[in-house]
């Protein structure tokens, strides 16, 4: 039996006499004063700690492959997307000395706890930025230093140092290896860097030692949770962690488009609560924005007498969810012109299970806010929950006439972010809108000019209110609008 030993992977970081470095320690769940050893299905791992001080901490991950394991392994499973085909290349190839899905698998078993964000002994330290520096002497890289640094650069490290291992120091000029000496530094969540080496370790290796099953979706999605959405390379990354099986990659790619549908209007809620001051006597934290806007849309509707209400551009369901709660609304129709954004809707109203009678109040239809359409008639109300930043301006007045002209339900919400308000979010660049697809945003001013000019040319009357702390030099976060149908407009009288 032929076993290979080699330092895989490498973790440090430095701190001070209040925040130690050996903090380490309680975040990995290993005692920095032991070495310690964990069988695995492919040969065992070590954890071990080279260097443990208040200053600086090094966790070492070894890993001993035994080939012949593997190759057993291999032929239970079926082999892996990136396993040969011939009988040599099962005993002779890199895994027992380069870093590749054997070393994620490792990871995702030795540090378990510490990659699902939970540290039992000191549970304030889990969700602490540190100063990490991760190094691994031998990643396998297809596609070069560039793709590594493509994969990396974009997940907040300061430094993405990939260095090609030539393949032999004696020869330079037989060039460089498909292997690169990776160092990574920054400032990250210990959690956050641990579940990208789980997902891009075997992205770089482009194949996996063990059969890839449908549950692989679940477990890319999980490590890929709060990043992976919004990664450019998200359809590499993707393609390759499935071995390329279209049908899988096809799955996890509607899955992440759902997932970066989701909420897509509640950021701003999420920039405040990452703002709360997060001192440990604080407990108190502040009811989330987008909580707070459909309370403050539930009371107006409520005020309104409103029984049939319609969700304009209804997104994921949220304020759907939230009628459907209280029986006063007798009948609710969501309508949005996506129809991946109306399937997550679907599920998280869960519609197949709803009780027949439950099932009958509710209605989820695709249609454009721009166009008429006859059928949104006659409604008590109509909502636009931060609908209206999201048309192109040249739009609005198509939008405008269709829900206030020909659809006129007696009343109407619209909410929408306050421009003004901006300077507040500490996390938002300044200039910048609170979303990528908000084409606009309005202050105080322009909105109320906005509703005024549509209120008087399709007869209502206009109210406007504050929703979210009110700052007494930039206003609210969100301001609403609430129109009241008064009479029909001269014109159509005359019609």
């Amino acid at each position: 039996m032929a076993i290979l030993v080699r330092v895989f992977l490498t973790i440090s970081t430095t701190g001070t006499p209040d925040r130690p470095a050996t903090d380490l320690g309680f975040l990995l769940h290993k005692h920095p004063g032991s070495a310690q050893s964990f069988s695995t299905s492919h040969g065992t791992a070590h954890v071990l700690y080279p260097e443990a001080s208040d200053a600086r901490c090094t966790a070492a991950l070894m890993l001993e492959v035994d080939a012949i394991a593997l190759v057993r392994k291999g032929r239970e499973q079926g082999r892996g997307s990136g396993q040969a085909d011939t009988a040599l290349a099962q005993y002779v190839n890199d895994r027992p000395y380069a870093a590749s899905s054997l070393l994620a698998v490792a990871l995702a078993a030795v540090f378990r706890t510490a990659l699902g964000g939970t540290c039992k002994a000191r549970p304030e330290l889990a969700g602490q930025v540190r100063p990490l520096r991760i190094e691994i002497p031998a990643l396998p890289a297809r596609g070069g230093a560039d793709l590594v640094r493509r994969l990396f650069a974009p997940l907040g490290w300061h430094t993405v140092d990939a260095e090609p291992v030539p393949l032999d120091a004696q020869f330079p000029e037989w060039g460089d290896s498909r292997y690169v000496r990776l160092v990574l530094e920054g400032e990250l969540v210990l959690a956050d860097a641990l579940r990208q080496l789980y997902v891009l370790l075997p992205v770089l290796d482009d194949a996996k030692h063990y059969w890839v099953a449908p549950d692989e979706v679940d477990k890319l999605l999980r490590a890929g949770e709060g990043w992976l959405a919004g990664h450019p390379e998200h359809r590499l990354i993707t393609a390759r962690y499935l071995a390329r099986r279209p049908g899988l990659t096809r799955t996890a790619m509607e899955r992440l488009e759902l997932a970066r549908l989701a909420d897509v209007d509640d950021v701003e809620a999420d920039q405040l609560d990452n703002a709360v001051d997060e001192a440990e006597d604080t407990e108190d934290r502040p009811v989330p924005l987008a909580v707070q806007r459909r309370d403050a849309i539930l009371a107006a509707l409520k005020a309104a007498g409103a029984q049939r209400v319609l969700d304009l551009g209804c997104g994921q369901g949220q304020l759907v969810q939230e009628l459907l709660k209280d029986v006063q609304f007798t009948e609710i129709v969501g309508v949005d012109v996506s129809v991946r954004a109306l399937t997550v809707a679907a599920r998280r109203l869960r519609l197949e299970r709803m009780g027949e009678r439950q099932r009958a109040r509710v209605t989820l239809r695709q249609g454009s806010l721009a166009y008429t359409d006859r059928q949104l008639a006659g409604y008590d109300a109509a909502v636009l929950c931060e609908v209206v930043e999201h048309v192109d301006l040249p739009r609005l007045p198509a939008l405008e006439y269709a829900v206030f002209g020909a659809a006129r339900p007696r009343t109407v919400i619209v909410t929408t972010p306050n421009r003004e308000y901006n300077v507040r979010w500490e996390s938002l660049p300044a200039g910048h809108v609170r979303h990528r697809d908000h084409r606009f945003e309005w202050d105080r001013a322009e909105f109320r000019a906005w509703a005024e000019s549509v209120a008087g040319r399709h007869g209502y009357t206009v109210r406007h209110e504050p929703v979210g702390p009110e700052d007494p030099e930039v206003g609210p976060p969100t301001q609403m609008a609430v129109f009241t149908a008064a009479a029909a407009p001269k014109e159509e009288q005359a019609a």
